[in-house]
């Protein structure tokens, strides 16, 4: 990316938390100071445009130490915070349901932990022991980090069970004949519109980086009568902080399920084939590796009424590939979206198969079930029995068939 690009980019994050941004700089370093980041020279210069501009607030957008981070607040006698800081207080700021907000609470505390060298300078003030032995006593350090530990602690705990809850929701819509088509992508590609668009949803779709961060799940209806649940997550990011990753892992995992995965690309962007990158980084850390070149993924480039005519026309014959679905869209403009559900139906139906079964009528069960978990297409009832025509995944061919263990060609 683009020293313009990331530039604009920590703008983007600092003002989707209503920061107001009065000056910015993109330094060139030779080496980076273990101690400061920056030379003493560029921290002096920092120093006078602070206090010019009455500046309250310095936002680096890169990893500091804790260490970085004290000596620069010491230095220009202004708060002082990272690119992960400023990330993981748009998402306190944006998460809503109680999942969203444990997580984030998590993260906020392991970073937290790793850098309370900052918070204090009387490290080696002590308090007094307890209990009988006495001893030294327990630096305040040590009181702090355990205080944080205690809460990372009830935290897992309360997640631990908001797991097993999701567990069993989606173990719920297993038995339901809904396949799952998660929408994925760079933040601001465009999700959160795409969702609304499909399912007649009005999920918060803003021109703003980390719009949406909880996920949202809608069932929409295809042409072919076909019903599915779109999934619409959260944006991914380049350098997304370790800690919200870690923290996001179950919510993400939800991708890990679905039957298709839609992956938004803002195509306007300059910087689309790096964002690209980062969120394929993203799914592969997942443990869906080599995703694109999977038969259950949709590239679906966005936000092309941003662009001229000729850079459509030359766009739509590089990425003609008959071997990928690749679809040029625009939100706005409801250019692809019905060519996306066609693609989404298309790949489903080959994953499907059509069956022939001979039920016997009292076999009540047994006709529920396919009732419940595949598309039946025909009946035809006779004295005794019921012939069904039905279409149905491989997946619930062989749970079919070991339910009621019925051998199935």
């Amino acid at each position: 990316m683009s020293a313009e690009s990331r530039l604009a980019e920590a703008v983007g994050l600092s003002e989707a938390i209503s920061l107001n941004v009065v000056f910015t700089q993109t330094p060139k370093l030779r080496d980076i100071k273990p101690a400061t980041f920056f030379s003493n020279t560029f921290i002096n210069e920092l120093k006078d445009e602070i206090e010019e501009s009455n500046v309250s607030l310095v936002i680096v957008d890169a990893s500091l130490t804790p260490v970085q981070q004290r000596n620069l607040e010491q230095a220009l006698n202004v708060k002082v915070i990272d690119r992960t800081a400023l990330i993981l207080e748009i998402f306190g700021e944006r998460a809503q349901t109680n999942e969203g907000k444990l997580q984030v609470s998590l993260a906020h505390l392991t970073y937290q932990r790793s850098r309370l060298v900052r918070s204090w300078t009387h490290l080696e003030r002590q308090r007094g022991g307890a209990g009988f032995l006495g001893g030294p006593g327990e630096k305040q350090i040590e009181l702090d980090r355990r205080l944080i530990d205690e809460k990372i602690l009830k935290i897992k705990k309360e997640l631990e069970k908001v797991k097993n809850t999701r567990e069993l929701q989606r173990g719920n819509r297993r038995k339901v004949p809904y396949p799952i088509v998660a929408l994925v992508g760079y933040t601001n590609a465009g999700k959160s519109s795409l969702f609304n668009r499909l399912s007649g949803s009005s999920v918060m779709a803003q021109d703003m980086l980390f719009a949406t961060l909880d996920p949202t799940l809608r069932k929409v209806k295809l042409n072919s009568g076909r019903e599915v649940i779109f999934s619409d997550t959260v944006g991914f990011i380049s350098d997304l902080p370790h800690e919200l990753i870690m923290a996001f892992r179950s919510t993400l995992e939800e991708v890990l399920e679905a039957d298709i995965i839609v992956h938004v690309r803002d195509i306007s962007n300059i910087d689309t084939d790096l964002q690209r990158k980062d969120v394929l980084e993203v799914l592969h850390n997942l443990g869906l590796k080599d995703i694109e070149e999977k038969e259950n993924y949709i590239e679906l480039l966005n936000k092309t009424d941003l662009l001229s005519e000729p850079e459509i026309k030359n766009l739509a014959q590089k990425v003609s590939n008959p071997n990928k679905a690749i679809i040029l869209s625009s939100v706005i403009t409801g250019l692809g979206c019905d060519k996306l559900l066609e693609e989404v139906d298309k790949k489903l139906s080959s994953k499907e198969c059509k069956l022939h079964l001979k039920v016997k009528n009292e076999d009540g069960k047994l006709q529920a079930w396919l009732y419940d978990n595949a598309e039946v297409l025909n009946t035809v009832s006779y004295d005794d029995e019921t012939e069904f025509y039905i279409q149905i995944s491989t997946t619930d061919i062989a749970r079919l068939s070991k339910k009621f263990n019925l051998k199935l060609i």
